[in-house]
C-alpha cells in the first residue's frame, strides 16, 4: 500500500470516529453509534430505521455490561457492507460453509484488532477502571471505544472495497 492510500484511509478511519464520537453525544448508544456512522458513509440505500437492530447491543447487550455494544456494532456494521446477501445462492450447505470462510476473515482480524488493543471485549472491564457507570469518566471512555471501533469498520470497509 502507497502513502497516499494509507493517508486516504487514515481521513476515512477520522472522519468515521468523528460522526460516531458525535452521535455519542446526541445520546445514542455505543452500538447505534458505530452502526449509524458505518451506515452514514457506506450504506446510504439501506433504511436509517435499520438502526433498532444495533438498540439491543448497547451498555454490552441490554445493558447487562457483557459484550462491548461499540464491538458488537462493529460487527453488525461491518456485515451490512462484507455479509452475505443471499446465503442461499450457494446451492449446498457444504458451498455455503465455504463460503463463510471468506466472509469471516475481515470479522475476525476487526476483533482481534479491538481485544489487543484493549485487552478486553466485555463491556464491565471495559468500563470498570472509570469509576461508577453513570461517571462522565466512564462516558468518555466509551466515547473512544466507540470512535476508534467505528475508525476499524471504515478501514476494513475501505480494504473490502478494493477488491
Amino acid at each position: 500500500m502507497d502513502v497516499k492510500q494509507n493517508k486516504d484511509i487514515e481521513a476515512v478511519m477520522t472522519e468515521a470516529e468523528s460522526i460516531a464520537r458525535n452521535y455519542f453525544r446526541q445520546g445514542l448508544n455505543c452500538s447505534e453509534c458505530v452502526y449509524r456512522s458505518i451506515l452514514d458513509l457506506y450504506q446510504p440505500d439501506l433504511s436509517p430505521d435499520t438502526i433498532c437492530l444495533a438498540s439491543g447491543f448497547g451498555g454490552g447487550m441490554g445493558h447487562t455490561r457483557n459484550t462491548c455494544g461499540a464491538v458488537t456494532g462493529a460487527v453488525l456494521s461491518l456485515g451490512s457492507i462484507k455479509g452475505r446477501k443471499n446465503p442461499f445462492e450457494k446451492e449446498t450447505p457444504a458451498e455455503r460453509a465455504q463460503e463463510l470462510k471468506d466472509v469471516y476473515a475481515p470479522f475476525a482480524n476487526m476483533i482481534n484488532e479491538i481485544q489487543n488493543y484493549y485487552g478486553t471485549l466485555i463491556c464491565k472491564e471495559l468500563s470498570a477502571p472509570h469509576g461508577d457507570f453513570e461517571s462522565r469518566e466512564r462516558k468518555k471512555n466509551c466515547q473512544q471505544i466507540i470512535g476508534y471501533c467505528t475508525s476499524l469498520v471504515a478501514k476494513y470497509a475501505v480494504e473490502i472495497n478494493k477488491k
